[in-house]
């Protein structure tokens, strides 16, 4: 997700000449230092940045950050890294997983165990959900909200609809309770290194209760707004990498026909106007980024059935309010064809495997 202000490839030095220049008011410096002791820098209003390299331990811990009992629910491939890190930041944590290999992993890393999400989430400061849809975080919801402690923070980084995450807020604001949600970007990688972004949506106050959690298991935090914002950003952001992933795949596609080798059409375009995420960090093709998903048989990354998903809740927004996306709707049924004929496990960047053979020309053919 792309913010004015945060550059991600900007050295700390430069954000804090950056900061330095604003010298803000007594009010915002108060809030800096708290920033800071989290060891980040602000970047603007509503974003921070990480100084320097993550610290994997960080005790003792700085004046001012509250360590919390935290229930978990949700331990799978995303959950666990980041339960994990706000153990090793010195939070309590309590999980709670249907699956019971999922709940025996997450007792060899330090997470408590519980029989039951109201188990779970028992006497907790803050109630986190890693979920698969909106009517598993609602139906959580409805059993944690009555039971939980008056002023609870529920803090939700599933991906989920935007209207689904408003009434989980409502659901939890309704009872007494704070409500945040904060989807993720990065996979699973980022989950284990404590190197996510977190787009956040919730009222100001929630957020900076939230904020110390979110730095123990993220790199950059943005606050998009209300109750939903967060969710909004995300299915926005998926929308373009999705669009922009088959962009960059036929691209690879049609210069192979052309007689250009990838690595031409890399060096070319990774440092010209074709130049995107896609691309440079996800490129589709083995060679040119040997750290892709593409050097490994595209095992790993971002599965294509999770981004079907996300194509399909920003279609469903764009339908709710009116937005005719075109590629957008395009996207979303290319990859639809594609987890149907490929499976939902490999990278998303496996789709030009498809646009290579001609599999999207034949099924036109076929209709």
């Amino acid at each position: 997700m792309a913010h004015p202000h945060c550059r991600l490839g900007s050295s700390p030095a430069a954000l804090t000449r950056a900061h330095s220049r604003s010298s803000p008011p007594e009010a915002a410096r108060s809030e800096e230092s708290r920033g800071l002791s989290h060891g980040l820098v602000r970047v603007d209003a509503t974003c921070w940045h990480r100084l320097g390299p993550r610290v994997e331990r960080r005790l003792p811990h700085p004046l001012g950050v509250q360590m919390s009992k935290i229930a978990f629910l949700g331990l799978g491939n995303m959950g666990l890294g980041m339960a994990t890190n706000l153990v090793r930041n010195g939070h309590t944590v309590i999980g709670f997983d249907p699956s019971p290999a999922a709940a025996e992993k997450a007792v060899s890393r330090g997470i408590g165990s519980a029989a039951s999400l109201v188990d779970a989430a028992e006497s907790a400061d803050v109630i986190i959900t890693m979920l698969p849809s909106g009517k598993h975080v609602l139906d959580v919801y409805a059993d944690l909200v009555p039971a939980a402690a008056q002023g609870t923070l529920f803090l939700d980084c599933s991906t989920i609809d935007v209207g689904d995450a408003r009434a989980a807020a409502e659901l939890a604001v309704g009872a007494g309770h704070r409500a945040v949600d904060a989807p993720v970007s990065g996979g699973t990688v980022a989950a284990d290194g404590g190197t996510l972004t977190f787009m956040v949506g919730g009222p100001a106050d929630a957020v900076d209760q939230a904020s110390s959690l979110l730095d123990a298991m993220g790199a950059r935090i943005v606050r998009c707004g209300d109750s939903g914002a967060g969710q909004a950003a995300k299915i926005c952001n998926n929308m373009i990498l999705g669009i922009s992933m088959i962009a960059v795949s036929e691209a690879f596609a049609l210069g192979a026909k052309l007689g250009l080798t990838d690595q031409a059409l890399f060096d070319v375009s990774s440092t010209a106007s074709g130049q995107c995420w896609a691309l440079t960090t996800n490129c589709p093709v083995p060679g040119p980024v040997p750290a892709s998903p593409a050097n490994r048989d595209y095992a790993g990354g971002f599965a294509s059935a999770l981004m079907l998903k996300d194509l399909r809740l920003a279609q469903a927004a764009a339908a709710d309010n009116g937005v005719d996306t075109a590629l957008g709707r395009r996207a979303s049924e290319l990859y639809e064809q594609f987890v149907a004929h490929d499976g939902p496990g490999r990278d998303f960047s496996a789709i030009v495997t498809a646009i290579r053979a001609g599999a999207y020309d034949a099924q036109a053919q076929q209709s």
